[in-house]
């Protein structure tokens, strides 16, 4: 007998981990303050920026002696901005447990031709950072938004390390609590947590981070679009908002409300508690399923914001198959928009759970999860 469909139904079905879901209160009539057809170089432009970089720093707790620069192409720009201009002075070692991390491996590796040691975990695992050399430059994502595991937190990394530490943190900031202290570069975009607009990224750096920029020149040529010093000196319009090419206005204003309604709900901490809650929703129902289950292997390494899921029941057949096909019926009733697993992941589900998701529609989701599984399983069975 076919299962019921669920009567309840989620106010905003946008799971997606990328661009994600704005803010519960985003209205286009929010922006507009923005000043659209004016130069970012104006003394109105500059004051836009100037607050989108410190209202971050208060948000997120980011010292006072730290740099924070608004760039160009989103989370992977500041990511590849920090690598050309950074690595090369020692070796490295480069951490990876998903398909981002690995990225940022073959650039190293296989361009710029870096002397680095490569440290891999599969998905739904993570390295053993209390391992790794770090006299080396070391490399790695907070939070892996493709394989649903985060770093638990900071211990690993000593206070005394002699190289640099190099964060991905865009599916991390705004979700979960970074260790500043043990970060000397860290990258995020306003695309991800806070659901703002795409394109932008930032790039947050220690003394550590700009000393090593101003006493150490790449042995390779560095695209202006890359380039954060001047002279053998840091340059430091980028970090007090102005940019290397033009930003949008309009994703600046978007990125400001957003700041504004992290600030309505607790700031970091009232956003780490909507992150957990929506997460414990899924864990919860996994608990109760023994048909899903979470990517990864260890509960304390278990993301809060791109919660990756696995079919565990025998009866599939084809686990890329079913997994999609449970995506597609979810999708056509329009309950959970975007929830595949990332391309390069295991057969899948990645559900967004950062703070602008409401913990309501991911309970109003779940029951529908259930359903496209039971009427997948059932056309499956009925091919067979």
């Amino acid at each position: 007998m076919a299962m019921q469909k669920p009567a309840a139904r989620p106010t905003n079905p946008r799971f997606s981990s990328g661009p994600c879901a704005k803010i519960p209160t985003f209205d286009l009539a929010n922006l507009s303050d923005a000043p659209l057809g004016r130069s970012h170089r104006a003394a109105v432009g500059k004051a836009k920026l100037k607050a989108a970089i410190e209202e971050t720093r208060d948000i997120l707790g980011i010292p006072a002696d730290y740099k924070i620069g608004i760039v160009p192409a989103s989370d992977t720009g500041a990511v590849e901005m920090a690598l050309w201009s950074l690595l090369g002075a020692r070796k490295a070692t480069m951490c990876a447990w998903e398909s981002f991390g690995a990225g940022w491996v073959t650039d190293v590796v296989k361009q710029l031709k870096i002397d680095a040691e490569v440290k891999t975990a599969d998905y739904g695992e993570i390295v053993d950072m209390a391992a790794v050399d770090y006299d080396t430059d070391v490399v790695f994502t907070w939070n892996g938004t493709t394989s649903g595991v985060r770093m638990p937190n900071g211990d690993a990394i000593p206070a005394d390390r002699e190289g640099l530490t190099i964060c991905d943190a865009t599916s991390a900031a705004f979700a979960q609590d970074l260790p500043w202290d043990k970060l000397d570069v860290t990258t995020f975009s306003w695309q991800k947590v806070l659901g703002g607009e795409a394109a932008h990224g930032m790039l947050i750096l220690s003394p550590r981070a700009v000393e090593r920029l101003e006493s150490y020149t790449p042995a390779w040529p560095l695209p202006k679009i890359f380039r954060l010093t001047k002279g053998g000196k840091l340059i430091d319009g980028i970090f007090e908002g102005a940019t290397i090419n033009t930003p949008s206005m309009l994703a600046v204003e978007d990125y400001l409300v957003a700041l504004d309604w992290a600030r309505s709900v607790g700031g970091l901490k009232g956003l780490i508690a909507r992150a957990d809650a929506n997460a414990r929703a899924i864990f919860d129902f996994c608990d109760a399923n023994d048909w899903i289950a979470d990517l990864a292997e260890d509960a304390a390494t278990r993301s809060n914001t791109s919660v990756c899921l696995k079919f565990t029941d025998d009866r599939i057949t084809d686990g890329a198959a079913f997994a999609k096909a449970v995506a597609k019926r979810l999708e056509a009733e329009g309950v959970a928009l975007d929830v595949g697993a990332y391309r390069d992941a295991p057969a899948g589900l990645r559900i967004w759970c950062g703070g602008t998701v409401e913990t309501a529609d991911i309970e109003a989701m779940l029951p529908w999860l259930a359903w496209a599984y039971e009427e997948t399983l059932a056309a499956q069975t009925e091919a067979a």
